[in-house]
């Protein structure tokens, strides 16, 4: 019997890895004398065979688990590989498990192994979370945490968490025994957290700041309607849905609602400064007041939006037909895909 686990997600892969183990010795080997994990970047051809034909010791199955053997510049042994798998030469006594973590190897015959392998019946990629399927997840795990965790701390983590699930486990972790549930003091009657919050993930997790939102947001701003158009398709390529892209448009334009407003009651006053007072990170301030058409005074100081094109009430039409977009889309009225697409089409008039 051959398991093929793979996929970049390596975490997701690991923890699947570490249940099949844990199940195999549950049910056919407690004492953990029949299974086997190989090194297959350095183990030699002989031995790796002569794991994965021995009979098992006082159980009925062996497992033996060959780890990156696809990342080997062993060609001689990848080939009797590619001649195991094809001649059926493995028996079915054993389980032997290929779990590769590392790129595949891009000789010919590494390949043929991989896409060998793929078409096994217990073949299983992980592929990494976007989108949806991430925030999915996140709540599934924060529940099986023995907590809950709202909507918006979900979509905060999935943000800037990015893909890498190894330190969003970790992040949970802590989450989780931050929002755990204390000891309650009857005087003061103090019950206690119960849910993780947005406030709570943001104690744990700085936001990340994505470039591709602000060149989105540029691109529909300065009316470049093809290229807005093109960057919107490629966050939906990469598996965003569009009330994530939504969501991340109308935030942009509310910051440069409120930047432009701070700067009509103040002319003097920095960048660094605008970030404080609107409790924004100053990289995304920085990246923001170009959208405004910023000119620097000689002193890099002060930013000049007099001759902008958009003004305050110009920012704030546009983000009143944000704000109907999400009316429309919430009440069923239209697609919100739509939606976006003819907000696009509008931009710059």
């Amino acid at each position: 019997m051959i398991i093929y686990i793979y996929g970049e997600d390596t975490f997701r892969s690991h923890t699947y890895l570490k249940q099949q183990v844990e199940r195999f010795k549950k049910e056919r080997d407690p004492q953990g004398m029949n299974v086997v994990f190989l090194d297959g970047q350095k183990t030699e051809s002989n031995r790796l065979w002569n794991e994965i034909m021995a009979m098992s010791f006082l159980a009925e199955k062996r497992m033996v688990i060959i780890q990156n053997v696809l990342s080997s510049k062993d060609q001689d042994m990848l080939e009797s590989l590619v001649e195991g798998v094809k001649d059926k030469k493995m028996p079915e006594m054993n389980i032997v498990i290929f779990y590769q973590s590392e790129p595949v190897g891009k000789s010919k015959i590494a390949q043929e192994l991989q896409k060998m392998l793929v078409k096994e019946k217990w073949a299983r990629q992980f592929e990494n979370l976007v989108g949806s399927m991430l925030a999915v997840w996140i709540k599934e795990e924060a529940t099986k945490r023995g907590g809950a965790i709202n909507a918006s701390a979900v979509n905060f983590l999935a943000q800037n968490a990015g893909n890498d699930m190894w330190y969003l486990n970790s992040l949970l972790d802590q989450l989780a025994a931050y929002a755990a549930p204390t000891t309650p003091i009857p005087l003061l009657g103090q019950e206690g957290k119960h849910e993780i919050t947005l406030a709570d993930a943001q104690l744990f997790l700085e936001e990340k700041v994505d470039d591709s939102i602000f060149n989105m947001v540029d691109a529909i701003v300065a009316g470049n309607r093809k290229l807005a158009f093109k960057l919107v398709e490629e966050q939906r390529r990469l598996g965003e849905e569009d009330g994530h892209i939504f969501g991340m448009i109308l935030r942009q334009f509310r910051i440069l609602i409120s930047l432009r407003d701070l700067f009509n009651r103040q002319e003097n006053i920095t960048s660094d400064l605008m970030a404080k007072m609107l409790d924004l990170h100053p990289f995304v301030v920085k990246k923001s007041l170009p959208l405004l058409q910023r000119r620097a005074s000689n002193d890099g100081a002060r930013h000049d939006f007099v001759k902008s094109k958009y003004s305050l009430d110009k920012l704030k039409n546009i983000y009143q037909q944000l704000l109907e977009i999400d009316i429309k889309t919430k009440t069923g009225l239209a697609d919100q895909s739509l939606l976006i697409d003819l907000f696009v089409g509008k931009s710059g008039i």
